[in-house]
């Protein structure tokens, strides 16, 4: 299903404070100083009301260059970073900001001018240090860490005399290789780690032995299971960067004959959050079918549902879409005789709460209410936001097709790349929630292990559950005994 993007989303939350200002108006911060244009004059950036609305790449990148008397601000800094990769990769930006460098210093030098070639070197690498901050995985590639150590150089020479700027750098570059070095190893340690085994289920016989543990055998509070459920959430999420977000900009961008391909790579943390929507999904329709009794797979329904409610009241947003699913599969929604048994009011709620239409208003209001309470929080339960994150990008995705990234006149559309910054940065806040909530492995373990039933396996377990009843059914049934029959 397609989304348009809200034009009402909830503000912003204040959050990589060395990077972000208080406020995501593009506008210079008090004290910071003005700079022009691009070579073309002031003409070459283009504001409306003190914002940046548009520029040409030229004009955007000297920008984003400091001077002696100016300083870019931060929420520009960010933004540009972030939507630059659209159009230049990040080592080719870093050439262009280290030659614009080189052409500040040699006017400076001309005129010999020590101290003000000091507060420029100062400056330079405090824009440095925010890039390998926010981004720091733009210098994985050898030929941004090539030019990062040629800028850096090149302002050292100015500093001779009491190193201060040598030791930022030095600092900066140790910071930038223990966060390359922590992603590379979580990159090694998802490639090794496999998705929950899919369980087959014997042949015509998908019913587990009666003593096999379940779900409920492992934990019978469902706040209990919502608070692990929310654990796991937020351990995955965080592991997500805003250019991993924007990659979704970039891989739909075939069209753009500057896109950086240089960003088209495979993106663990995306792919790993995404299965694990799928596989919880399809371990709660596992854990409801795998069920012999009817009045234990009320039971296990009824479960789930209060599971879910609690991720609601949590703030875990995606959890639930992810419950509600698994409970929506067709293997699960067809067992009429067991739902006749589930007392569905507080069911009909949560999928009221998860209702497509009208662009999933009952969602989006809710989400801008826990949004709300987590800006005005004192504690760590009170801030967790974790949004259905296919749905949040689906709207990155249509703010991106919907608006084009070049207005006629050539300029990049920057005030369409503030708004998908500032939803990334959204959403980047929420990843940040530390989970107050105490883990336990036991229960997690289960979670992330137990097996799961294929969609195959679903329907003989649920065929066996309650039979056919309708034509379309009964064939259904025919044609999988025929196929497991043939394969035995």
């Amino acid at each position: 299903m397609f989304l348009e993007p809200q034009e009402t989303m909830p503000q912003t939350s204040v959050v990589f404070s060395s990077i972000l200002g208080p406020s995501c108006s593009g506008q210079g911060q008090p004290g910071m100083g003005e700079r022009g244009g691009g070579a073309g004059g002031s003409g070459d950036l283009i504001f409306q009301d003190g914002r940046l609305i548009s520029g040409s790449l030229e004009a955007l990148m000297e920008h984003l260059v400091p001077t002696v008397d100016y300083y870019p601000d931060r929420t520009y800094i960010f933004t540009f970073l972030l939507s630059s990769r659209v159009f230049i990769p990040p080592h080719d930006l870093l050439a262009r900001v280290g030659q614009l460098c080189v052409e500040q210093r040699q006017q400076l030098e001309a005129g010999s001018e020590k101290a003000k070639l000091k507060s420029f070197s100062a400056k330079i690498v405090q824009l440095l240090k925010e890039w390998t901050e926010a981004f720091p995985f733009d210098f994985q590639d050898e030929k941004a860490m090539a030019e990062l150590k040629a800028i850096t150089h090149r302002v050292t020479q100015c500093d001779e005399e009491n190193g201060t700027v040598k030791k930022a750098i030095s600092q900066m570059t140790q910071s930038l290789l223990l966060s390359l070095a922590a992603r590379s190893q979580l990159q090694e340690l998802r490639e090794k780690l496999r998705s929950p085994a899919m369980d087959k289920g014997p042949v015509l016989k998908a019913k587990p032995p009666a003593a096999q543990k379940d779900i409920l055998g492992v934990c019978c509070d469902p706040l209990v299971l919502a608070q692990q459920l929310t654990h796991i959430e937020l351990e995955r999420v965080s592991s997500i960067h805003p250019e991993d977000l924007l990659q979704i900009v970039s891989h739909m961008d075939s069209r753009d004959k500057h896109r950086c391909r240089g960003d088209v790579t495979k993106t663990y943390s995306l792919e790993a959050y995404d299965n694990w929507f799928n596989c919880l999904s399809m371990l709660v329709a596992t854990e409801v079918c795998r069920v012999v009794k009817k009045k234990h797979r009320t039971r296990m329904l009824e479960f789930f549902i209060d599971v879910a409610r609690e991720c609601f009241n949590i703030g875990n947003f995606n959890s639930m879409m992810a419950i509600i699913s698994g409970m929506n599969l067709s293997p699960v929604a067809r067992l009429k005789k067991t739902w006749s048994k589930v007392k569905t009011a507080k069911f009909d709620v949560l999928e009221h709460h998860m209702d497509p239409s009208s662009n999933f208003c009952n969602y989006r209001t809710a989400l801008q209410g826990a949004t709300q309470r987590s800006q005005t929080a004192n504690s760590s339960r009170e801030k967790i936001v974790i949004p259905v994150f296919n749905l949040f990008v689906k709207d990155i995705y249509f703010l991106h097709k919907i608006h084009t990234n070049h207005l006629p006149n050539g300029h990049i559309n920057f005030k369409k790349f503030w708004e998908i910054s500032r939803q990334i940065h959204e959403f980047m806040t929420w990843t940040q929630v530390e989970c107050p909530f105490e883990k336990d492995k036991k229960i997690q373990s289960y979670l992330l292990t137990a097996p799961i039933y294929s969609e195959e396996a679903l329907f003989i377990a649920s065929f066996e559950s309650e039979g056919p009843e309708n034509h379309m059914e009964k064939d259904s049934w025919k044609t999988l005994r025929t196929t497991l029959l043939n394969r035995a």
